[in-house]
């Protein structure tokens, strides 16, 4: 999914900082010559930089504290991970951003939900607003994923909203082992591929599958398609 609960979907659905400082640099230079509405895209631009950043920080802290929490050195991450040393002490110290592929394998190496890097730890009632909710955005932006229930609601469920480009496809790699998703089609069209089989559905429709193998979801419509993601781990 885009599990972002997201998954890799959400999931590899992050675009980095610098592709957001361009456009920024890009629309602030537009508003000096005095282009119209260049200064409502500098503004959203920065807005969402800043919700990247502060992404950053969330990822960088939690990864530190969980890796520290189960004795694994960064040699012991990058082993069980599949990500260099180099590139997890990248991230910790928050002098890159990660994908959301590479995200989801450090939740496959840690042992955790995807939820668990991204989210702020909470306790009691917690509320999610729509305006709240950090979109995750896949690098060549054909996929956006918005959690639907606040980080930490549940160590074994995360909701997610997808959203997926016309004639577009995002590939997952398998998650965690036993891990399981379920797709509702809500707008649209999905094609979904799980190991060589090919699943089509349309608004309405909903399939539940083992993520714990290679899968992609693809949109072979003319138009943006919408699904819900719900991603249930083994306990």
């Amino acid at each position: 999914m885009v599990g972002c609960a997201l998954n890799h979907k959400v999931c590899d659905v992050w675009v980095s900082y610098n592709t957001y400082l361009s456009r920024i640099m890009e629309d602030r230079l537009a508003v000096r010559k005095g282009n119209p509405g260049a200064r409502a895209r500098a503004a959203e631009a920065l807005g969402d930089d800043i919700g990247a950043a502060e992404l950053g920080r969330r990822v960088a802290e939690n990864l530190r504290q969980r890796r520290k929490a189960r004795g694994m050195s960064l040699d012991d991450l990058a082993q069980s991970s599949g990500v260099s040393r180099a590139a997890l002490s990248q991230i910790e110290t928050q002098k890159s951003n990660p994908t959301l592929g590479i995200l989801w394998k450090i939740a496959v190496g840690l042992g955790v939900p995807f939820a668990d890097l991204i989210g702020e730890a909470k306790g009691g009632v917690s509320i999610l607003r729509r305006g709240d909710a950090q979109i995750l955005r896949s690098l060549d932006g054909k996929l956006e994923s918005r959690p639907l229930a606040p980080a930490g609601a549940s160590p074994v469920v995360e909701l997610y909203e997808l959203r997926l480009a016309a004639r577009s496809t995002h590939v997952s790699e398998a998650h965690a082992p036993g891990t399981h998703e379920l797709v509702v089609v809500l707008t649209g069209s999905l094609r979904l591929r799980v190991e060589g089989e090919v699943y089509d559905l349309v608004a309405g429709d909903s399939i539940s599958f083992p993520a714990d193998v290679g899968h992609a979801y693809e949109n072979p419509g003319g138009s943006e398609a919408r699904y819900h993601n719900v991603i249930v781990y083994e306990r």
